[in-house]
C-alpha cells in the first residue's frame, strides 16, 4: 500500500462575489465574455477576491493537523480542496491514499434512503466493494448508536443521529486519510468523546487527520500541529498551543470593552516565563504588560486576574490588585508578574488579566488570554491538586482520640 500523504503546495484559491447566474440576464453576457475574451472592467475585477493566498503544508503519517480561524478565514474552503469538490486557482493539492471526509452533516447522504442503504452507497463512493462494506456494517452501526432507526429514511433522522452515522462510516469505512469539519460539534458529549477517541486511534495507528473545529480543547488534545488561518492567509503554524494562543490573543489583544467604552488601560501581552505545558502541583509565572492613560479612574476598578477551565468556561480561580496590594494602572507603561501554582485537574485553561470593578460587579476590560496545559503527574480525585506527600514517621498515633485522629487524616 502506498504512504498516505496529504499537500498543500502553495495554493491560492479566487472567488467572485455574486458569481451565480440565476437568470438569463447574468448568463448570458457572462458566455459571451469567456467566448469573445473580453477583458474584465475594474468593476467586475473588484467583485473578486482570494478565499485562501499562498497556502502550503503537509501532513504526514500519523500526524493530526488542526486548523483554527475566525469565520470567513478560508477553513471550508480549504476543506473543500482537500475533498476534491473543487479545485484551486493556482498551486496543487497532492494527495496519496483513500480519503474519508465529513463535511457536513448529512454530507453524500441520499435523504429518501434508509441509513442502511445509505452505508452501502457511502461505502460504493468511497471505492469499496459491497462485501467489504458488510463486513464492517454491525461496527457502524453500533458505533453510531442508531441500531433502532438504521432501516428509517435518514430524512428523518436529527442532526445528531446524521452526524453519528455520518462519522461513524467515515471513520470505519478503513480511510487512509481522515477529514473532519465542525460537525462534531452537534453529537451530544458522550458521542463525541467516543468519535475523538476513534480519531486518536487512527491517528496513532498511522493515518494522517486533518481536523476543523472551534473547540479549542479538542484541537490541543487531538492536533500535533497546527495553523491559525486569517483572511486567508497563514497567521501562525506551530503546535496547536502556539496556534491557539496567538488566536485567543487576536481576540482580546486590543482589549475587550465593556459598557464603560474606552477607560484608557489597554493589556497588551500575557505571556508565560515557564512555558505552555505545567504538571498539576507546578509554579507558573505569568508576565502581564499593557498602557495606560486614564485621568478619571473610579475608585471601584482593580486590577485582577481569572482563570478559567475551557472545557467548561468555568473561573476556578480569581485574585484582584485588593487582595495582593497591586495599584490600579493609570498612567504610562505597566508590567506585572504572578505566580500560580497550579494546583488543579489536569486540562485546558485561560489565564485572563482584567480590570474590574467591584461594584458594579462587571468587567470593565479584558485582556488577552493565555491558555496553558496542565498535565497529570499523580492521580487523583476532586477538583483539585495539591500534590500532597505522605509519610509515616512512626507506626501510629495511639494517645490520639479518634475524633481528632480523623480530623488530621482528612487535614
Amino acid at each position: 500500500m502506498t504512504t498516505p500523504v496529504l499537500r498543500f503546495e502553495r495554493v491560492w484559491k479566487k472567488f467572485r462575489r455574486g458569481q451565480n447566474h440565476d437568470s438569463l440576464r447574468d448568463l448570458i453576457p457572462s458566455v459571451m465574455r469567456r467566448v469573445l475574451r473580453r477583458p474584465r472592467t475594474a468593476a467586475e475585477e473588484s467583485r473578486e477576491f482570494w478565499a485562501l493566498s499562498d497556502f502550503s503544508f503537509d501532513v504526514q503519517p500519523g500526524e493530526v493537523l488542526g486548523i483554527i480561524g475566525s469565520n470567513g478565514a478560508g477553513k471550508s474552503t480549504t476543506l473543500k480542496l482537500l475533498n476534491r469538490i473543487m479545485e484551486p486557482t493556482l498551486g496543487r493539492v497532492y494527495s496519496v491514499g483513500k480519503i474519508g471526509a465529513l463535511i457536513e452533516v448529512s454530507a453524500g447522504f441520499h435523504q429518501d434512503l434508509t441509513g442502511r442503504q445509505n452505508v452501502f452507497l457511502q461505502g460504493a463512493i468511497m471505492g469499496m466493494r459491497k462485501v467489504e462494506v458488510a463486513r464492517k456494517f454491525d461496527e457502524i452501526v453500533e458505533f453510531a448508536g442508531i441500531g433502532d432507526f438504521i432501516d428509517t429514511p435518514v430524512k428523518r433522522y436529527s442532526s445528531g443521529m446524521n452526524a453519528r452515522l455520518g462519522f461513524s462510516i467515515a471513520a470505519h469505512l478503513e480511510p487512509e486519510i481522515l477529514i473532519i469539519d465542525e460537525v462534531l460539534a452537534v453529537g451530544d458529549y458522550a458521542f463525541q468523546k467516543k468519535a475523538f477517541g476513534r480519531i486518536k486511534r487512527m491517528a496513532n495507528a498511522g493515518s494522517p487527520v486533518v481536523l476543523v473545529s472551534h473547540q479549542l480543547d479538542r484541537i490541543s488534545e487531538l492536533c500535533t500541529k497546527a495553523i491559525l488561518l486569517e483572511r486567508g492567509a497563514v497567521r501562525k503554524e506551530g503546535t496547536a498551543a502556539e496556534c491557539i494562543n496567538e488566536y485567543l490573543h487576536g481576540i482580546g489583544g486590543d482589549g475587550i470593552l465593556g459598557r464603560f467604552g474606552d477607560v484608557g488601560i489597554k493589556f497588551e501581552k500575557a505571556s508565560s516565563l515557564d512555558g505552555l505545558h505545567v504538571y498539576s502541583g507546578e509554579e507558573l509565572t505569568i508576565r502581564i504588560n499593557g498602557t495606560a492613560k486614564c485621568a478619571e479612574p473610579s475608585p471601584s476598578w482593580l486590577p485582577a486576574v481569572r482563570v478559567i477551565a475551557t472545557s467548561t468556561g468555568v473561573t476556578v480561580h480569581s485574585v484582584t490588585g485588593r487582595e495582593r496590594g497591586i495599584p490600579l494602572p493609570t498612567f504610562g507603561d505597566f508590567e506585572y508578574e504572578l505566580k500560580l501554582q497550579m494546583n488543579l485537574p489536569p486540562g485546558l485553561y485561560n489565564i485572563e488579566p482584567l480590570i474590574y470593578d467591584y461594584e458594579e460587579r462587571a468587567d470593565v476590560v479584558v485582556g488577552p488570554r493565555l491558555q496553558v496545559e496542565v498535565m497529570e503527574r499523580m492521580k487523583f480525585w476532586g477538583e483539585v491538586q495539591l500534590n500532597s506527600r505522605w509519610t509515616v514517621l512512626q507506626p501510629g498515633l495511639p494517645d490520639l482520640p479518634t475524633e481528632l485522629d480523623n480530623s488530621l487524616q482528612r487535614a
